[in-house]
């Protein structure tokens, strides 16, 4: 009986192991099959919608799924941070991420404000601030389609600073280390701006060419518009340099002149006065050169004294001087010092050219340095040329233009004379000008132009199509693809012809980058709200 009952109480142990383990297979499958839900739930909720297709005539567009070309991009990855651990990442006092770990705490931050972009780091402990130089913090920025950037920080101030620029855009993952009394901390998140995400079928369905970065043949021709002015160097304003009553007119706008034809005669008595102030002082000349030969003759026979000889010829000396001034005065306002009529003074022209504007009439009266007639020599003009910052280095003196008139049959060639060392602070424009010869008078002042400028074809080592080219913020840029993403990179850019444009800075020969319908992919980062939460 004893051998039977210890048998029974083993099997009722091997069977309660039994169902144990059973029981332990069922949870660890159920949580299994939970877990692998979950992730499929959280993949299905990160995964990009199908882009949208144009739609077809008659169909509506106010389906809001097929507003967007590309997926909204799930939400910033910030809250991975302490090694990984999911949380929600606070604000710290200064406006940055704060993470915390144990009892200390790091604050990070971009700082752009009247600085190039840096990043900032605050550290605490127990909720109070440290002394930045207690901890010393490397900071790792990954981007795509680029090496990794390590950062080392330097002390300023309460926080600490990176060694370099932060360069645009601010979309990467951080890994951050802080050594502090001996103990390492170790903080993570990833930033996203300007990103969207885009598969092989979405830019089939758009039309959405992706081309590589690398060399092209630019030709330098570039169009601009332009209008003919007046060659300023050769047009003048016939300006009354007295005051008076306008008695006669003897030419008109438009009208051919010579220079010193008669334009105005005025009767002035400012003129009428300098001329009887200039023939008193002639006549006392005179009776001083007689006193001065009768006294030079007496003194020279013992006769008078010498004083009155010197006397005699400082008068003389010092009325000659008084007329002289008298014609100079005369001379500069361009009256003659002769005239029967003491009012009378004309006005003449001081160049060849054509009476471009009269501003005199008549039975006027006019005012001293009022301008009574604009003169111009047509024979040659200036073409004048709005040139738009991006292209400024494209033009140079020298370079040949060629322009055509576009209201009528006429064109010509000519080189540019001058390009404006500054930059229109409204317009963001500077002014380029061509002298064209006019002898037929084919190019009157006023006219629009079209100018076509160009230089030698040269091979640049990076370009990109215009197609490409995007404005996003204040951003020149192409969206680069890495993978199933696309994001912006901000360019400098250089010389263009109507296909490319040089790339000087932003991104290296071999990457892909979208060029047509690049502007849907804009389009989807506007709608997806690419953010600049720093």
């Amino acid at each position: 009986m004893l051998f039977f009952k210890k048998n029974k109480q083993a099997a009722i142990i091997l069977a309660v192991i039994a169902i144990g383990l059973i029981l332990a297979i069922l949870i660890l499958n159920t949580e299994q099959h939970q877990d692998t839900h979950q992730e499929l739930n959280h993949t299905e909720e990160s995964m990009p919608s199908k882009a949208s297709t144009r739609p077809q005539h008659g169909e509506q567009e106010h389906d809001h799924e097929k507003d967007h070309l590309l997926a909204k991009e799930s939400a910033p990855h910030d809250e991975h941070a302490n090694g990984g651990i999911s949380q929600e990442i606070l604000k710290g006092p200064h406006g940055g991420k704060l993470f915390t770990q144990d009892e200390y705490s790091l604050e990070v931050t971009i700082f752009e404000q009247n600085v190039p972009p840096e990043l900032r780091i605050y550290t605490y402990q127990n909720g109070k601030a440290l002394n930045p130089e207690t901890s010393t913090v490397t900071v790792q920025l990954k981007r795509l389609g680029k090496n990794p950037q390590i950062l080392q920080f330097l002390k300023e101030n309460d926080y600490l600073k990176s060694d370099v620029v932060v360069e645009e855009p601010h979309s990467f993952s951080v890994s951050i280390a802080a050594l502090h009394n001996n103990k390492t901390y170790q903080f993570s998140y990833d930033q996203f701006e300007a990103r969207v995400q885009l598969n092989d079928k979405q830019l089939l369905d758009n039309n959405i060419e992706v081309l590589t970065v690398g060399p092209a043949s630019i030709k330098s021709v570039l169009t601009l518009q332009g209008e003919i002015k007046r060659n300023a160097d050769k047009s003048v304003q016939a300006v009354s340099r007295v005051s008076g009553f306008v008695e006669s007119v003897s030419v008109s706008a438009g009208d051919k002149v010579r220079k010193g034809d008669v334009l105005v005669r005025i009767s002035s008595q400012e003129i009428a006065d300098m001329r009887s102030e200039l023939l008193a002082a002639q006549k006392r000349m005179h009776f001083a050169e007689l006193t001065y030969e009768r006294e030079k003759q007496l003194w020279e026979e013992k006769i008078s004294a010498k004083q009155d000889y010197l006397k005699a010829e400082n008068d003389l000396h010092q009325e000659k001087i008084n007329t002289q001034q008298l014609l100079q005065r005369l001379a500069v306002i361009g009256a003659s010092a002769n005239s029967q009529n003491l009012a009378h003074y004309e006005i003449r022209s001081p160049i060849d050219g054509i009476v471009t504007n009269k501003k005199i009439s008549e039975g006027q009266v006019v005012s001293e340095r009022e301008i009574l007639y604009e003169i111009s020599d047509l024979s040659t003009v200036w073409v004048e040329m709005m040139i738009y910052a991006k292209d400024i280095n494209i033009v140079k003196v020298g370079q040949k233009v060629s322009i055509n008139a576009t209201s009528f049959a006429a064109d010509a060639t000519g080189v540019v004379a001058y390009v404006s060392p500054l930059v229109g602070s409204q317009s963001r424009t500077a002014m380029a000008r061509v002298v064209i010869d006019n002898k037929n008078r084919t190019w009157l002042p006023g006219l629009p132009v079209d100018i076509n400028l160009t230089t030698d074809e040269v091979i640049v080592p990076l370009a990109v199509s215009l197609e490409g080219i995007q404005t996003l913020r204040d951003w020149t840029v192409v969206f680069g693809r890495y993978g199933g993403y696309f994001e912006a990179r901000p360019l400098v850019l250089g010389r263009r012809d109507n296909s490319y444009v040089e790339v000087l800075e932003g991104i290296q020969a071999g990457e892909k980058y979208a060029a047509g319908n690049s502007f849907l992919i804009k389009a989807d980062i506007g709608k997806a709200g690419a953010t600049h939460d720093h």
